[in-house]
């Protein structure tokens, strides 16, 4: 199977996006992160769930872990009001490297290969010529181990 069969429809936003925005996205859809995509509708970045989390916490709490036992309730509420206001933009890492791409010839285990090498929860598939970048789609690991895991069922029954 290769990528281009593997590639479904994802969501995506911006590096312009409302980041609370996104943040709801990513919770209703339950999605392990969203590719960010540049002004140019080009693949820029994976922005993980967990690095929304992680700009929703204080950083005396990440710095002091036992601080978040004394936070109430009614403060813990108040942690979405991080994202107020702020872009998708503003929420990547700093150093957030380039989404991981596999061409749409790729097989799933060069996919696979790929995700495990840089640890991305989702690969977008794209193709690249002089025009630029034109995304396909996205596989996402679950996804991916789906198919990995249902082949690996049929070669086993015969």
């Amino acid at each position: 199977m290769r990528a281009r069969d593997l590639a479904v429809e994802y969501e995506s936003v911006s590096v312009d996006s409302d980041a609370l925005d996104a943040a709801r996205l990513m919770a209703e859809h339950k999605l392990p992160g969203l590719l960010v995509l540049d002004e140019q509708g080009e693949p820029r970045a994976i922005l993980p769930a967990s690095q929304m989390v992680k700009v929703l916490v204080p950083a005396y709490v990440i710095e002091d872990p036992t601080l978040a036992a004394v936070v109430d309730e009614k403060h813990a509420d108040r942690l979405c009001q991080a994202l107020a206001g702020r872009r998708v933009g503003d929420c990547l890492p700093s150093k957030a490297m380039p989404p991981p791409i596999a061409d749409p010839d790729d097989t799933a285990l060069e996919v696979a290969a790929l995700m495990a090498r840089v640890r991305s929860p989702l690969v977008a598939v794209a193709s690249k010529d002089k025009a630029g970048t034109h995304l396909l789609g996205v596989i996402t690991a679950s996804h991916l181990l789906h198919e990995l895991l249902g082949a690996a069922g049929a070669s086993s029954a015969a």
